[in-house]
């Protein structure tokens, strides 16, 4: 006997909320029922899910694990109704999209109209975040796709193009590398680089482009780092160092009203490329790809 996506529900749902009453109120049935649904899902796995001998909820081992499982398999669940519910019609209803934050200010006011217009039964439900995490949701099934930034490690993923985002160098008024039409990577190696904190792939991306490795924590240019890009910018326009930043934001006007000054990397490919990414074997891939021409023309 297999465990029903009821019980797997049930399992969720007295996790996400905390205790058996909530959980069986947000399930719709009564505390009674919910309690019996989880005994029969332990009778079925042949181990506790709960411990029940402590105060509070506390998952065993086992219910750690079934919780993990059951998580993916009600989202497999709920994307297969939501794709046969649009068939025919793709991208319709709800679809979850991930997006770094080195992209969402910058491609989305331009793309979210579109989309919107050629799509009007669309419900996009945006989620902002790091790469890692985004990726992590992917694969457990909580997104539906994700617009992120290549080089990554793309394992159990499939893409689709969107566009090649130039990196570039961003230096304060008057400073010395202005006076060249392209900065050289070799001339940032003394020169203090503000970068964006651990877990932002353009600053991975950003120092790959230029073959620089990035500042050790005892250097004094690592006393400053940013979360965002705006603070970036701030940062560099008070003359604190150099940065990079990616075309989109460039042409997005993000260094409009600053003395800030943009030069072109003197590098092979300083370049990242903007995908949408979803799971390998997704039924939602067609949408994905779908998701992807209509952004490349935002």
């Amino acid at each position: 006997m297999l465990p029903t996506l009821r019980q797997l529900q049930y399992l969720k749902l007295l996790v996400d909320h905390g205790g058996f009453g909530k959980a069986a109120a947000a399930a719709h049935v009564t505390q009674p029922t919910l309690s019996a649904g989880i005994q029969e899902l332990e009778k079925i796995l042949g181990a506790p899910v709960v411990d029940r001998a402590r105060s509070g909820l506390i998952l065993t081992a086992v219910g750690e694990a079934a919780l993990a499982k059951a998580r993916i398999i009600l989202n497999e669940a709920e994307e297969l109704v939501q794709a046969a519910r649009s068939s025919g019609q793709p991208l319709t209803g709800r679809f979850r999209l991930g997006v770094i934050p080195t992209v969402a200010p910058f491609l989305l006011p331009r793309a979210l109209p579109l989309l919107k217009a050629r799509f009007p039964q669309l419900r996009l439900y945006l989620r902002e975040d790091l790469t890692q995490r985004l990726i992590a949701a992917l694969k457990s099934g909580a997104l539906d796709a994700a617009l992120i930034a290549l080089p990554f490690d793309m394992t159990g993923l499939d893409s689709a193009h969107v566009a090649d985002d130039e990196i570039f160098a961003a230096l304060p008024a008057g400073h010395r590398l202005t006076g060249d039409a392209r900065t050289r990577p070799s001339e940032l190696e003394d020169e203090d680089l503000i970068l964006l904190e651990d877990g932002h792939c353009l600053r991975d991306h950003a120092l790959a482009a230029c073959g620089l490795r990035p500042p050790r924590t005892s250097e004094a240019s690592a006393s400053f780092a940013a979360t965002s890009l705006p603070t970036l910018v701030q940062m560099v326009g008070s003359g604190l160092g150099i940065t990079f930043l990616p075309s989109m934001a460039v042409e997005a006007g993000l260094t409009e009203g600053t003395t800030i000054e943009i030069r072109p990397l003197q590098a092979d490919h300083p370049t990242r490329e903007i995908v949408i990414a979803w799971r390998s074997g997704s039924i939602r891939g067609a949408e994905g790809r779908l998701l992807a021409e209509t952004l490349r023309e935002a």
